[in-house]
Order: C-alpha cells, then sequence, then structure tokens
C-alpha cells in the first residue's frame, strides 16, 4: 500500500486515478496550488477550495482512493494583496470542513514582504485549528527559502513535528531533518527529485520523517511516483520497512495528527459503485459499464521507471 501526499487531482484524468489505485495508492493528499494562472476574484478560488473538498473526494472514491486534501493561499497568489485577503476571509471555513489535514501548501516563492506576510498568517491559524503545515520551497533559492521557511515557523512558535517541509533536494535536506522538521521529496521528472536520486537519498539518510511523493499537477508529472520510487527502492536493496515509511507510514504519521486521516478508512472501506452520482454527475461516459466491487479487491500495474 502507498499514500502519495502531494498530488493535484483536479489536474489529472480518471485513467490517472485508476493507474495509481492499480499500482496500490490507497490514500492520496490533494494541496491547494497554483493553478497554472493568476485568479483574479476571491471567487474563483472558493470555488476551486469547494472542489477539492467535494468533487476530488468523490472522484477518487469512485477508484478505491480516499482522498484528503489541505488548504491554504499559495505563495504566487498572497502577492495580490486584494485577493490574498478575501482567501484569509475564507481559509478558516474550509479548514474545518472533513478530510482537510494541514494548511497547505504555504511559504515562499520570490520571498517578498507580501509572502511573508501571509505565510506567518497562515501559521497562525494552523496553530489556532491545530493542524499540520505543508511548506512549499521556492524553486529558485531554494536553499535560503528552505532555512527561512524553517526560521519563520520557529518564529511563529510552530512545533517542527507539525510541520511538513516539501519539494527538499539534496541542498536542504540535511539541515530539514536536523532541525526536526518532516522533509518531503517531490519524484518530479526532470526537476526538484527524481526516482534514481531518492533511492541515493534513503540510503544516506534512512526513513526517519522523510516522506516521498508525486506533486503530479498540470505539468510534465508523474501520478504514479511514488510506486516507482518505492521498486526501484526495494531493487537497490533498500529494506522493505524504509520503502514502506517513506510511501506510506511517514505521511499517515504526519498529517494524521490532524485527526482527520486515520489507516481503518482506507483498510475497512465502502465499497465502490460507480454508478453513484456527486450533484447529479457520475464519471461514466458513452454508457460505459460502472465499476462495482468489494473492498479488498487487489489491483496491480506492471510500473515503468524512467
Amino acid at each position: 500500500m502507498f499514500i502519495d501526499p502531494h498530488a493535484h487531482m483536479i489536474s489529472r484524468t480518471t485513467d490517472d486515478y485508476e493507474a495509481m489505485a492499480a499500482a496500490g495508492v490507497v490514500a492520496l493528499i490533494e494541496p491547494a496550488f497554483w493553478v497554472g494562472q493568476p485568479r483574479t476574484f476571491v471567487g474563483t478560488y472558493v470555488d476551486y477550495l469547494s472542489t477539492i473538498v467535494g468533487w476530488e473526494r468523490f472522484r477518487a472514491g469512485q477508484f478505491g482512493i480516499r482522498h484528503y486534501c489541505t488548504v491554504g493561499l499559495n505563495s504566487k497568489e498572497a502577492n495580490n494583496e486584494e485577493l490574498a485577503e478575501g482567501v484569509m476571509e475564507w481559509l478558516p471555513r474550509f479548514a474545518l470542513k472533513e478530510g482537510v489535514v494541514a494548511i497547505g501548501e504555504i511559504g515562499y516563492d520570490e520571498q517578498t514582504p507580501l509572502e511573508d506576510k501571509y505565510f506567518r498568517l497562515q501559521l497562525e491559524l494552523s496553530k489556532e485549528l491545530n493542524l499540520p503545515v505543508m511548506v512549499h520551497t521556492p524553486h529558485r533559492d531554494k536553499k535560503r527559502g528552505t532555512s527561512r521557511s524553517m526560521d519563520v515557523c520557529e518564529e511563529m512558535g510552530v512545533d517542527p513535528s507539525m510541520v511538513i517541509i516539501d519539494h527538499n533536494n539534496e541542498e536542504t535536506v540535511a539541515e530539514t531533518l536536523q532541525r526536526g522538521y518532516w522533509a518531503g521529496f517531490s519524484i518530479y521528472p526532470s526537476t526538484k527529485m527524481g526516482n534514481a536520486r531518492m533511492v541515493e537519498i534513503l540510503k544516506q539518510y534512512g526513513s526517519e520523517r522523510i516522506i516521498v511523493d508525486s506533486a503530479c499537477d498540470w505539468g510534465i508529472s508523474d501520478p504514479l511516483g511514488v510506486a516507482k520510487t518505492a521498486e526501484l527502492a526495494l531493487k537497490s536493496g533498500i529494506s522493505e520497512e524504509t520503502v514502506r515509511r517513506v510511501c506510506y507510514q511517514n505521511a499517515l504519521d504526519a498529517y494524521g495528527q490532524s485527526g482527520q486521516m486515520k489507516e481503518e478508512d482506507w483498510l475497512t472501506p465502502p465499497a465502490i459503485d460507480q454508478r453513484t452520482v456527486y450533484e447529479g454527475n457520475s464519471i461514466l461516459r458513452g454508457g460505459r459499464d460502472p465499476l462495482i466491487s468489494v473492498p479488498g479487491e487487489e489491483r496491480k500495474a506492471n510500473l515503468i521507471i524512467e
């Protein structure tokens, strides 16, 4: 069994859900994020958050995957102060919804004063609601941005054990772990972290507080990143226990602190019945026969590691 704790499924297809389920993904977390172009009205942000707490939760369930999410104002759009103020008014309401396991992904992009302001405000919200935090580390000037993110968390009095610092790489992992944070790694083709590089990090650092995710989104990315990394790690001599921790247990331990994510959610799942509708909508098209299955059925897929 695998958990993908960072997957932007609003950008993916039903084929992706089907492939993830076949590869052993039993649960995933969908963080609120930058959708590729600026949102110019608060209402579009509200509708987006409504989608990831509602429709995507339903859509994942139609393939036997438990769907959770994180809610937050992303760092890029924090630079639109009017939009940011409006989103901050809505966030507490969404943060209390079923299946929300953290505030995120939040942090820095260009490391501007506005990004800093709204990062701090959202850290304060996480403390008020006793929710974990998913931190997006910047693509540019990553090492400084990662250190600064942790500095701010500590200034705000957020316990490192409640914070997942995501998109780590070889430059940032040592400090992240030394300071007591969870270290997330995104297996994202050509950038962030590759399968083989991740295996080398596991050989060096082991499994304590390390979390593997795919960060699959609207770009060239792979929703099977977690499963493929697990397969390569095992072939490379990494122990089954290490693989289980970084591709499953650590994510459960980190985000389970929310009280919203429990192993029994997928160990004792409801039956899948694709005849079910959400707001009158079904995932089925063109007269396709619905999948109707009982809990516990095994699915397998052959994975190709790139």
